[in-house]
């Protein structure tokens, strides 16, 4: 669109046309959540939700944003940096790049020779895998490949909601249309290719009120054996017999998704690029007393020195546990908490382990309310995974040595804001003994105006020429 108009004087008849041509262009394009989308006024700044007349308000009184450009909250896409005869090159004959994408994801996994050992059974499955997917589609299309339109077409029906039926009735389609076309014949062969790939998850179900899975010892059961709630949501029954009953299966009342840990590690030894990088911690880092890696810090020494059978093999990853809960709604008008729990993989390079494509997404508590406590019952899951891989280690074979080994993993440290530790630790970061580091020997004091607890011995890591650290009038009498 013309933007022009925002530079022009607000009571122009140009810039108020222009400010009516963007809000449809915005509810029309945009993204709104319900009647409300981002106000792009001056003073606003693209932070505050509102509906169209305040917007419209806030356009003509304060301005529009200056050096809002490019609408990208209300609609408008950010332009590939190519220049117009090579995006008319690249529409003429374009590919598509899904191969690339699944390569970055996993490590650029190629079939290694075979050597001594060679790779294990889960190895060759993974490479013949990946070599029977990457065949052409049908004879003659380069654009895609078997992997890339399975996935692609995975990715439609979970994005608009297609019935398992209706993908399975697809497939049998396009397979009598196009006899040649090398596609599976049903959702569930396409499932299975995508779990084989390691981009599935496993759905637990829980109580709702989080105080137990129906996992393992728990899986049969139909109702919790603590608060006898329900596993399984309650309908209204329908109220005549013409109607039938309104719903024909169970719908659970509360999942949690279980992305499984292993089989991710896994897959980094089998790149031998990868492999070699995941030993850089032990072999290649320079050893000079500075901190350059979480390997120089005190915590990582400590730990090695506890646990010298695990120091051994600088193949054995040390992992990090990051969790936080979030709105996923986009607006603080819901009330909504979900938490994800992420693992972290330090034995990489500095500058690679803090990447989002080697911080792996373990598990996905749901909502709404925020679990407290009680997220003890959904890391049960992960603690399993790492409890054998403490204890008893995984075949895994390493793609740079071509060689199997047993693989063992150490959650190193956890990161959380200070709400979260308390979750975390299971130490109340509230209250008299509010320090975590301190614990019994807190020293607090409660305000009996204010009605609030407060921690006054903590002036001493003030500055020395702090005033409050010797100010005892306004204190508790003491320097």
């Amino acid at each position: 669109m013309d933007k022009e108009w925002t530079k022009f004087p607000r009571i122009n008849n140009e810039y108020i046309k222009g400010v009516e041509s963007f809000l449809d262009f915005a509810y029309t394009r945009g993204r709104p959540q319900g009647r409300e989308i981002l106000c792009p006024c001056a003073k606003c700044k693209n932070c505050i939700w509102a509906r169209r007349h305040v917007i419209y308000e806030h356009l003509i009184i304060t301005g529009f944003l200056e050096g809002y450009d490019l609408w990208v909250h209300h609609g408008e896409e950010i332009p590939s940096p190519t220049s117009k005869d090579e995006d008319m090159i690249d529409n003429e004959d374009s590919h598509d790049d899904i191969n690339a994408l699944l390569y970055d994801t996993f490590r650029n996994v190629v079939e290694e020779k075979e050597g001594k050992e060679g790779p294990h059974d889960e190895a060759k499955k993974f490479y013949q895998l990946i070599n029977d997917a990457n065949q052409e589609l049908n004879l003659g299309c380069e654009s895609f490949s078997t992997l890339s339109f399975i996935i692609r077409l995975y990715l439609l029906k979970c994005l608009h909601g297609w019935s398992n039926s209706s993908f399975t009735d697809l497939l049998q389609l396009l397979k009598e249309a196009m006899p040649n076309l090398n596609i599976p014949e049903s959702f569930n062969k396409t499932k299975s290719m995508i779990t084989d790939l390691g981009l599935d998850y496993k759905e637990i179900h829980a109580c709702p009120k989080d105080c137990i899975l129906f996992w393992k010892d728990n899986e049969n059961l139909d109702v919790c054996s603590i608060y006898k709630s329900s596993r399984w949501k309650e309908f209204p029954e329908a109220n005549s017999e013409v109607e039938g009953p309104k719903y024909q299966h169970k719908v659970r009342a509360k999942v949690l998704r279980h992305f499984p840990l292993i089989p991710r590690l896994q897959r980094l030894f089998m790149c031998s690029k990868t492999a070699e990088l995941m030993r850089w911690h032990e072999e290649e880092r320079v050893k000079d007393g500075k901190m350059r890696h979480p390997a120089d810090g005190e915590a990582w020494k400590s730990f090695d020195g506890l646990h010298e059978n695990f120091f051994v093999d600088s193949r054995n990853v040390r992992l990090g546990l990051a969790s936080d809960g979030f709105n996923p709604f986009r607006t603080m008008s819901i009330s909504h908490s979900t938490w994800p729990v992420m693992m972290v993989v330090y034995n990489l390079l500095p500058w690679l382990c803090m990447k989002p494509e080697y911080t792996m997404l373990s598990l996905l508590i749901p909502g709404p309310q925020s679990i407290g406590n009680d997220i003890d019952v959904y890391l049960q899951p992960l603690i399993h995974e790492l409890k054998e891989l403490w204890e008893l280690g995984v075949q895994t074979y390493d793609a740079s040595k071509n060689e199997t080994f047993q693989m063992h993993a150490a959650l190193l440290w956890t990161i959380s804001d200070y709400p979260g530790y308390a979750m975390l630790s299971g130490w109340s970061t509230k209250g008299r003994l509010a320090c975590a580091y301190c614990n019994y020997n807190t020293n607090s004091s409660y305000l009996k105006h204010s009605h609030k607890m407060c921690y006054m011995d903590h002036r001493v890591f003030l500055p020395v020429n702090h005033r409050w650290r010797f100010n005892k009038k306004s204190f508790n009498g003491k320097k």
